[in-house]
């Protein structure tokens, strides 16, 4: 019913009856005005009238409940340009081809303003709108579904065509997109790696592909995908950028930085080249020069929120008065993109705990973690059923009947707990150890696991870890040596030992006992309301989903204590070895003596002096490591105690 009163506003604005569409369209705005296609189409019907005021209304509206629809931008660009704002209008059309490039009409309009200022400009827009409308109609409503986040009219419209014409290399690409965004990593890698074998000079579905070798941590394969690009298109600015991403992953920090400088040069304006550059910049320690990357990238695009927050991540930067009261004006201001936004809140959360004003860092705080919740939805209760799993399934009887199995290598140390716990400390201080290198949070573990769960239907029971138990010797030393061999890419030290410092492997201490029995592994601990807050004001790149609201911590870190509880107890004695943070603060040199006896290595010296080392570190804490053993950060939880009610709540038991 209701959709017929669409369906009928619409017919009547295409014959022309502007009175029956304006009667419509206030009835659909009375019943249904949080609807997205209600209120696009009674903007439409705004602007048709004249009424300019209403339909900027209707698409303030829109745009806050999706600022990434590309056709809301178009429309707010059509309005601008019939009220003559035509700067406002270009910078209208120019975000919505960012969002959707099937947007021809802004296309074409973009194209005429840029015919005599920028010719070359005007010519790459006409190759563009070429390109889009040489699409089957067919692919064309396949993406156009896409763009609008109709995910799965896009899938079944996609496979519909494919069906018809199986080997068509836009329908290939967007299937395997829409793979890539549920998850279906191993179904993208194959339709793209079909794809370039089908149509090798479908240079977009290869770039494709080396992201999705990435996202399946096979990193030599997408590094070698992305030179093959670079060396078919050397200037080609997607293509560096690729390549000196792939880069950053694997170790190679000083050449992508070299990468992201020589596009820097190139494209000024391109805020995104400036951040990267910046991340590069701080891993390598050259903290000034990172500073001035992340203010370029803010000064290209001033509501650029992540450049802010990498500011304020720096944990050493301090606001100006004019950028805190730039971040207030655009945190506040409408239509700003979510990612956007909830990066504001954290560096305003951050820029006022610097200033003491804790009542209204926390109120920032709150809001950017509500945000990020909003975006994630996390269950806690998943974190908890997997805990339970590991727990019913990893018994002191399973690993007594597979001692001496698994791959004998004993280079790995694992060190892992929860984030902002002290890890990336004491991977400072191992090392500086001649022994052993340093290398990041690598996901090789995390894969295995995953694939030893595999691919599960929507209703299906995990498969690990119950499977671990009818692992033969042969299949577990098997993975040590799968391990051993994947993570050899971030190995460029020739040392016999390096770090693999993922937190989230706490969950899976009985796998690396079963495949690696030599490695070492470190529990790094640190008081659970000193690190629970610590968690809570850190926005996370990537895999921290349960750090996002104050409960979901404090369960997180009682599911923690309780598998880390039952490791010990199941594990051969002294297998896993605690280290507290506040330990370390207290007793540098017989904690270290502590920590290398373990590790089976002699006493270095260099060990106390860790923050002499020059290596790239590249986690939050990058920049606290590169000072003496200090107290600062510490105790910063008391300032916020009143407002940590939900926090220590859950940690009550």
């Amino acid at each position: 019913m209701q959709t017929d009163l669409l369906v009928d506003a619409k017919l009547a604005l295409a014959r022309g009856d502007m009175a029956q569409a304006n009667v419509l369209a206030a009835r659909l705005v009375a019943d249904r005005g949080d609807d997205p296609e209600v209120l696009y189409f009674t903007a439409v019907i705004a602007r048709a009238r004249g009424d300019f005021g209403a339909a900027h209304d209707f698409l303030d509206r829109l745009l806050a409940l999706r600022p990434d629809l590309g056709r809301a931008w178009q429309e707010r660009g059509h309005c601008y340009r019939q009220q003559n704002q035509r700067d406002a209008a270009i910078a209208a059309y120019g975000r919505a081809v960012e969002l959707n490039p099937l947007l021809t009409a802004s296309l074409k309009l973009l194209a005429a303003h840029h015919q005599v200022a920028d010719p070359a400009q005007a010519r790459a827009l006409a190759d563009k709108i070429k390109d889009v409308e040489s699409h089957p109609p067919e692919v064309l409503g396949a993406l156009s579904a896409y763009y609008d986040q109709d995910y799965k009219l896009a899938e079944d419209r996609v496979r519909a065509y494919l069906l018809k014409v199986p080997d068509e290399p836009v329908a290939m690409r967007l299937l395997a997109e829409l793979g890539t965004r549920l998850g279906e990593y191993e179904d993208a890698e194959f339709i793209l790696e079909r794809c370039k074998a089908l149509n090798p000079e479908y240079l977009h579905a290869r770039f494709d592909y080396a992201e999705v070798l990435n996202k399946r941590f096979k990193y030599d394969a997408a590094l070698r995908e992305a030179e093959e690009l670079v060396a078919l298109e050397p200037a080609n600015p997607q293509f560096l950028m690729q390549r000196a991403n792939l880069m950053l992953h694997v170790g190679r920090t000083e050449d992508a930085a070299a990468e992201y400088a020589r596009l820097q040069q190139q494209s000024p304006e391109n805020a995104t080249v400036s951040l990267t550059y910046g991340h590069a910049l701080k891993t390598l320690g050259r903290i000034d020069a990172a500073v001035d990357a992340y203010r370029q990238g803010y000064g290209a695009r001033p509501d650029f929120g992540d450049a802010y927050w990498s500011l304020a991540n720096l944990k050493t930067y301090r606001f100006t008065d004019a950028e805190l009261a730039v971040m207030i004006a655009q945190e506040a201001a409408a239509g700003i993109d979510v990612e956007d936004r909830i990066h504001l809140c954290f560096a305003l959360g951050k820029a006022l705990e610097d200033a003491g004003d804790y009542a209204r860092s926390f109120e920032y705080y709150q809001r950017g973690n509500a945000l990020r919740q909003g975006v994630l939805k996390y269950n806690p209760q998943a974190v908890t059923h997997e805990v339970d799993q590991q727990i019913a399934h990893c018994s002191a009887a399973m690993f007594a009947a597979n001692s001496g199995a698994g791959c004998p290598a004993d280079d790995p140390i694992f060190i892992l707990g929860l984030p902002r716990a002290g890890s990336t400390l004491l991977e400072q201080i191992l090392a500086s150890h001649s022994q052993v290198e340093g290398t990041t949070e690598l996901p090789d573990i995390l894969a295995i696991a995953a694939r030893l769960n595999g691919r599960l239907g929507q209703d299906d029971a995990d498969r690990y870890p119950a499977n671990l138990a009818a692992l033969s010797r042969a299949e577990l030393a098997e993975l040590g040596e799968s391990y051993i061999a994947s993570t050899r890419v971030h190995r460029a030290g020739g040392t016999p030992h390096f770090i693999d410092k993922m937190p989230n492997n706490f969950r899976h201490i009985g796998l690396i006992h079963l495949i690696l029995p030599n490695a070492r592994i470190i529990d790094a601990r640190r008081a659970p309301l000193a690190c629970g807050f610590s968690v809570f004001k850190q926005l996370f790149a990537a895999g921290q989903d349960f750090s996002y609201d104050l409960g979901h911590i404090g369960r997180y870190y009682a599911d923690y204590l309780r598998l880390m509880d039952h490791w010990n107890a199941v594990l051969p004695g002294g297998r896993v070895l605690k280290v507290a943070h506040e330990d370390v603060l207290d007793d540098l040199e017989g904690q270290v003596r502590r920590i290398l006896d373990y590790c089976g290595l002699p006493f270095e010296p260099a060990c106390l002096e860790f923050y002499k080392t020059e290596r790239a570190v590249r986690t939050p804490s990058s920049e606290q490591v590169r000072r003496p053993i200090n107290r600062d950060g510490t105790d910063v939880w008391k300032d916020y105690e009143p407002w940590l009610g939900p926090l220590k709540e859950a940690l009550a038991g």
